[in-house]
């Protein structure tokens, strides 16, 4: 009789393991939301965040909250491929698009599984750009004479202080091509677009959400709350949800 009473107990307390185990885990079901905004200049913080929660078994799934004109494309790029990491993980990502969202911010969207815009979100722009002042006419009017020492002949290229050569224009332009080659390859794969489709609204275009959503740059036009609806589905999560974002503590 007593080995039966500690069989039941073991049997209890096995159930009760279990029903709060499965508790717990549905507690912790975690949503996180990565804010990019501003000029993407670095991309350190937010790679860091992105892969740190890639790493962590209770976030199921990302939402990007992006206010962004763009950037540089290198950093553009590593954020990119940071949430192509998270992605691998089986984690659903959806990105929303707030005030702006263009160029080097767009190219980052086009990782995700779900693009919302607010349907007057600015976004589009996409192409890569090179621009410097020339200030050599400015210098000979008031005299002013600047002297370069440099190894090679294209050492000095896109100095503000003289004209651009046909060789110097070629090998930059160059730079831009390739740029804008790998942008539009972006995103012909990340929106499922024939690459000749993209090429005739990539002449850098600033567009609308509305206008988005026609050509097909993004899935539908809402606001925030339908985002975190949409990832809430892909994400399969039920019942309550934890929201979870890295709070920038102010520089003093």
């Amino acid at each position: 009789m007593r080995e039966k009473w500690w069989l039941w107990l073991l049997i209890g307390v096995g159930i009760i393991y279990v029903i709060v185990g499965f508790a717990i885990t549905n507690l912790e079901q975690s949503l996180a939301v990565v804010r990019i905004n501003g000029t993407i200049s670095s991309s350190k913080e937010i790679v860091d965040e992105i892969d740190g929660y890639a790493k962590k078994e209770s976030v199921r799934g990302l939402l990007l909250l992006i206010n962004s004109p763009g950037g540089g494309i290198v950093p553009s790029d590593e954020i990119y491929r940071s949430i192509l990491r998270f992605k691998q993980k089986g984690k659903p990502v959806v990105a929303y698009f707030g005030t702006v969202a263009a160029s080097g911010g767009y190219y980052i969207a086009c990782a995700s599984d779900y693009i919302v815009s607010h349907p007057l979100s600015l976004t589009g722009s996409i192409g890569t750009i090179i621009e410097y002042p020339v200030v050599k006419g400015l210098l000979d009017k008031v005299g002013v004479e600047f002297v370069v020492i440099k190894s090679g002949r294209v050492k000095d290229i896109a100095s503000p202080f003289k004209k651009l050569s046909e060789e110097e224009h070629r090998i930059l332009q160059n730079i831009i091509e390739q740029g804008y080659n790998n942008f539009v390859d972006v995103v012909a794969k990340g929106r499922n677009l024939p690459r000749d489709s993209v090429l005739r609204i990539a002449d850098g275009r600033v567009l609308t959400g509305n206008d988005a959503f026609k050509l097909g740059l993004v899935d539908t036009v809402g606001d925030e709350v339908l985002a975190k609806e949409k990832l809430r589905e892909l994400a399969k999560v039920k019942g309550p949800v934890r929201w979870v974002e890295r709070k920038k503590l102010p520089l003093f």
